[in-house]
């Protein structure tokens, strides 16, 4: 979707388009589409961006200079307005004009502020470009590329800021929006690097950060900041000219606050800094409740999203049905806890309430149901270890179990009784003859309460039915 206006960033932004005819007429249009979207979240204006597009053909063509299009319906009609001229790729001829032009007071450009270019390229040129892009880079210039053919990697990464990862792309015309949002933050960092701007803001907070203009011994600044709506709530904060950044905390969420920097320097005037910051609305939380670990008297209550603004949560919990209801307070940096000493094979509503720092409360429900105490153990099963053999094995039985204790009645034969350690979940049953029908249970022992029998009863094949074949027996 659209992103929201990005304001402070001033620079100059110049487009080298290849115009020439090795690009397909489809491509052109695509690319074209891909540079208003790059600039859709930037104002326009000379004291924010100016943008201009060079052709390169075998002559190149600036389509307009920077200073024409400062409205966004105005450029935005310019981009579609653009034609292709056809023509070789003399791309080193089209770098030394965008030199000359980029700091050219006759194309609009400016002095003292940042220069981006953006190059689309195919991949192929028809002329060297190493030296006219060195000189570029030399003067300060910040060159992004995107490559939509196949072009030479060593020579395309050269040519880029560095490093390249962050200013080189490799992508099909028709996949250019996965790398719209990215090459846009780049943009943005090169243009709002001299220049007051927020970053990392959150519902409460934002990091405010601005260019090194004094130091230590030079000077400090002030910041002063307000809502919009009531600029009389007007806070102030110094900081020694160290500093390049502050953190804004404890603010009202989805408001839009008035930022000036003011550098109080003792050598030389440096003019107030401005900005305009608006705080996220504030995060829905608990978003949802998860109940885990259940157990007989207790379970595991876990939440999210747990944002900054959230001071603490309140865990009311009680049996359903009932009017009893029990209170648990966590602190607002955790979103975790576990409810002990309920009741066994009992359903609970458990609510979550996050109390703000603002004062408002948001809450959320979901149902819990602790396990039957000395519950049976589970899927007792068999499986055949030989003549007369089998093995019993079961699922562990809920709570603190001590042990378990097993006991077969045979048909034919004394009954036996097994007692095992907690950890072992099976046994070897012998002396079982063949034919007969045996019964065997497993009980779950435990501290204060009886533990039930989970019993199954097992026949075993007579000898005769399959001669040569291991025996098989049927629950």
């Amino acid at each position: 979707g659209p992103r929201p206006p990005i304001s402070n960033t001033e620079g100059d932004l110049l487009f080298l388009l290849d115009s020439s005819a090795s690009v397909s007429h489809y491509e052109f249009s695509r690319v074209k589409e891909f540079m208003w979207d790059l600039l859709q979240p930037f104002t326009f204006g000379p004291k924010d961006v100016q943008t201009s597009i060079i052709h390169i053909s075998t002559t190149p063509t600036m389509e307009f200079p920077f200073d024409q299009h400062l409205s966004r319906g105005s450029l935005r009609q310019a981009i579609r307005d653009t034609r292709q001229l056809m023509g070789d790729t003399n791309t080193g001829k089209a770098l030394s004009f965008a030199k000359e032009k980029l700091f050219s007071g006759e194309a609009g450009a400016r002095p003292d502020v940042p220069k981006v270019l953006v190059w689309v390229t195919d991949g192929f040129s028809t002329d060297d470009i190493s030296e006219p892009m060195q000189l570029l880079k030399d003067m300060g210039v910040t060159v992004f590329i995107v490559s939509t053919g196949r072009g030479n990697y060593l020579e395309l990464s050269a040519a880029a800021s560095q490093p390249p990862d962050k200013h080189l792309h490799f992508v099909d015309v028709d996949d250019l929006p996965i790398i719209t949002k990215e090459l846009q933050d780049g943009i943005q960092d090169v243009l709002q690097a001299n220049r007051l701007h927020a970053v990392d803001v959150t519902s409460s907070s934002f990091r405010l950060m601005w260019p090194k203009l004094l130091s230590q011994e030079t000077g400090y600044y002030t910041l002063e900041y307000a809502p919009t709506d009531d600029l009389a709530r007007k806070r102030t904060k110094q900081v020694s000219g160290a500093h390049t950044s502050l953190v804004l905390s404890n603010l009202a969420p989805e408001t839009t606050y008035e930022v000036a920097l003011i550098p109080e320097s003792n050598i030389h005037y440096f003019p107030p800094q401005t900005t305009r910051v608006t705080t996220l609305a504030e995060e829905i939380s608990p978003a949802q409740v998860l109940i885990s670990e259940s157990g007989p008297r207790s379970f595991h209550v876990s939440w999210a999203p747990t944002p900054d603004s959230v001071m603490g949560y309140q865990v009311l919990y009680g049996p359903l049905p009932g009017n009893s209801v029990k209170v648990l307070e966590v602190d607002g940096r955790h979103n975790s806890t576990v409810v002990e000493n309920l009741a066994p094979n009992t359903t609970y509503l458990v609510t979550v309430t996050a109390v703000y720092r603002s004062g408002k409360e948001k809450s959320l429900s979901a149902k819990a149901c602790t396990q039957e105490e000395g519950s049976k153990v589970r899927h007792l099963r068999f499986e055949d270890m030989g003549p007369n053999t089998l093995k019993a094995s079961w699922d562990s039985a809920d709570g603190q179990v001590l042990g378990y204790r097993v006991r077969c009645r045979r048909q034919t034969g004394p009954s036996s009784v097994l007692s095992v350690s907690p950890q072992v979940h099976s046994v070897l049953l012998t002396d079982l003859a063949s034919g007969t029908t045996n019964k065997v249970c497993v009980k779950p022992v435990y501290r204060n309460q009886p533990g039930k029998r989970l019993c199954r009863v097992v026949h075993m094949q007579p000898a005769t039915e399959a001669q040569g074949y291991r025996q098989r027996q049927r629950a």
